[in-house]
C-alpha cells in the first residue's frame, strides 16, 4: 500500500465519521473498511400497497400503508491496499424491500460512478447517490406495491418484488424477462417472506417516528411549557401533544373516579382516546390494573350474551346461551335465571317478590301497562299472570299506605290515624308516639312531650282535630 492511498483512505473514514452518526457509519474494527445504513428521503405521504393480507395473496383486495422511513440500504465495504489509486472499493449491497434486480441496477450504477472518478475516493459520492437518488434511478413511485414472486435460476429460487404497483411481471424495468437477468452476486436482499417483510417495514417506521419525535420540543397545551419529545406524549388519532406529566395527572383522576372511557385527548370537542399502552406507560402499576378491570367490565356489560353471578361475594361474568334461561358461574357453580337472577327454576315463572322495592314495583306496572302485546305476553310467561296481579295489588296497597299511614318510629307497623288526639299507641308493640313528629313519648308521662314549653309539638296535642272540625264547617 502505498502512502498517498493509506493517507487518502484513512481521511476517507475519518471525514466519514464526521459527517454521519453511528446509525449510519460504522468503521470497521479489523481492517480498512466498515458499514454505512442509508435511509431514503421519502416523500411525504408515501404509500406501500400489499395485494390481499400480509399473509396471503388475493387478486381481489389489498392492503395501504402510509409511512414515513423504509429500512436502510445497508453497504458494507472493505478499502483494497491500492485504493483509491488502481481498485474500487469491494462491497455488497443489501436491502429488505428492493428486490435482487433492483440492487444489480444499484451495483452496476456505483460501478460507472467509480469509473467516472477513477483515482479518486468515492465512498461519499455513492453514500449519497443511494440516499438521494434511488428512488427515482430505479422509478419508485407511490403506492409501491410489494408482491412476492418466485423463479427458478438454475438450482436457486429467487426471489424478486416489482419496482412499483404499475409494473407487472418480476423484473426490474428494461428487463425482458426473468429469465435473461443476470443478477450481481453483490446484490444481497434480506427478507424471508412478504409477511415478515411488512413487518419489519412498519416497525422500523414507527421507531424511527418516535426517534425523531423524541428529540424535537413541543408546547404542552395544558402546562404551556416546553419541552423534548421524550418528556412528552401525543395521541394518536389527532396527534395532539401534551406532557406526561400533565396526562399522568389527568389519567389518574379519571381512573379513581372510575371514568376509563374519558381518557381521551385533553382538547375540546376532541374524540381521540389514549391506547393501552400509553395509559400503562404514565400510570402505577395498581391505577393500571384498576383501569384494565373497569375497561373490561364495560366492555362485557355491553355484551346482550354475558351476565355476571348474582352471588355478592362472586360476581364472576358469566356467558347466556341463546334462548337459555339458566347461568352457571364457571367460578362458584351457581345456577341462577339469567332474568330474575334468583336460584335457577326451570319453566316456573319468575317470582315477583325480586321486587322488594316501591320502585321496582313502578317499573313492572309502567313497563307492563306500556307494552305491546308481544311484550305483554313476554312478561306472563315471564312471572305469570298471577304474579303480576298480586305485584300490581301490592303496588296500590304501598301507595295508599304510604299516603294514608305512617310506621311506627319502633317496630315500623302501619297505623292510620281516623280521629282523636296526637299521642298515639302502636297496634303491634303498644309504643306510644307523637303522630305529627313520629317521636316516641315516654310509657310513665306520654303527655308531658306536648306540655313541655321546649318541644316542638308544645301546646299541639289537638291540632289535628281542630283543622278537621274546620274542615267539617
Amino acid at each position: 500500500m502505498s502512502s498517498q492511498d493509506k493517507e487518502a483512505q484513512e481521511d476517507e473514514l475519518l471525514a466519514l465519521a464526521s459527517i454521519y452518526d453511528e446509525d449510519e457509519f460504522k468503521r470497521a474494527d479489523s481492517a480498512q473498511g466498515g458499514e454505512t445504513r442509508i435511509c431514503l428521503e421519502l416523500p411525504q405521504n408515501f404509500k406501500i400497497f400489499v395485494r390481499g393480507s400480509p399473509t396471503e395473496c388475493l387478486q381481489n383486495s389489498g392492503y395501504e400503508y402510509t409511512i414515513c422511513f423504509l429500512p436502510p440500504l445497508v453497504l458494507n465495504f472493505e478499502l483494497p491496499p491500492d485504493y483509491p489509486s488502481v481498485s474500487p472499493p469491494v462491497f455488497t449491497l443489501s436491502s429488505k424491500w428492493l428486490s435482487p434486480t433492483q440492487l444489480t441496477a444499484l451495483c452496476k450504477h456505483l460501478d460507472n460512478l467509480w469509473e467516472e472518478n477513477r483515482g479518486c475516493v468515492v465512498l461519499f459520492a455513492w453514500m449519497q447517490f443511494l440516499k438521494e437518488e434511488t428512488l427515482a434511478y430505479l422509478n419508485i413511485t407511490s403506492p409501491y406495491e410489494l408482491k412476492l414472486c418466485h423463479r427458478e435460476t438454475g438450482q436457486r429460487r429467487t426471489s424478486v418484488f416489482p419496482l412499483n404497483a404499475e409494473l407487472d411481471g418480476c423484473g426490474a424495468a428494461g428487463a425482458a424477462t426473468a429469465q435473461e437477468e443476470i443478477l450481481d452476486e453483490r446484490a444481497v436482499q434480506d427478507v424471508e417472506s412478504l409477511s415478515s417483510l411488512i413487518g419489519e417495514i412498519l416497525d422500523f417506521d414507527q421507531a424511527q417516528q418516535k426517534k425523531c419525535f423524541n428529540s424535537k420540543i413541543f408546547l404542552c397545551s395544558i402546562c404551556f411549557s416546553e419541552k423534548l419529545g421524550s418528556e412528552c406524549m401525543y395521541f394518536m388519532e389527532c396527534r395532539h401533544i401534551y406532557c406526561k406529566s400533565c396526562l399522568k395527572d389527568y389519567f389518574e383522576i379519571q381512573i379513581r373516579d372510575g371514568q376509563v372511557h374519558c381518557l381521551s385527548c385533553p382538547e375540546p370537542k376532541c374524540s381521540s382516546v389514549a391506547t393501552p399502552g400509553q395509559v400503562k406507560e404514565l400510570v402505577g402499576e395498581e391505577l393500571f390494573a384498576r383501569y384494565d378491570r373497569l375497561l373490561l367490565q364495560s366492555s362485557l356489560d355491553l355484551m346482550a350474551d354475558v351476565v355476571y353471578c348474582p352471588r355478592p361475594c362472586c360476581q364472576t361474568p358469566v356467558m347466556q346461551e341463546p334462548g337459555c334461561t339458566m347461568g352457571i358461574c364457571s367460578s362458584c357453580n351457581y345456577a341462577f335465571c339469567t332474568l330474575c337472577k334468583m336460584t335457577y327454576h326451570g319453566v316456573s315463572p319468575c317470582k315477583v317478590t325480586v321486587f322488594h322495592s316501591l320502585e321496582k314495583l313502578m317499573d313492572l306496572r309502567n313497563e307492563y301497562q306500556e307494552a305491546d302485546e308481544a311484550t305483554k305476553i313476554f312478561l306472563e310467561q315471564r312471572y305469570g299472570k298471577r304474579g303480576i296481579r298480586k305485584a300490581l295489588e301490592e303496588l296500590e296497597s304501598r301507595e295508599w299506605l304510604e299516603k294514608n299511614s305512617k310506621a311506627c318510629p319502633r317496630c315500623g307497623t302501619h297505623i292510620e290515624k281516623l280521629d282523636g288526639c296526637n299521642k298515639m299507641t302502636c297496634t303491634g308493640c303498644r309504643q306510644y308516639f307523637c303522630w305529627l313528629c313520629m317521636g316516641c313519648l315516654s310509657r310513665a308521662s306520654p303527655y308531658g312531650h306536648f306540655n313541655d314549653i321546649s318541644s316542638p309539638c308544645f301546646n299541639r296535642l289537638f291540632q289535628a282535630m281542630n283543622v278537621d272540625a274546620e274542615d267539617e264547617d
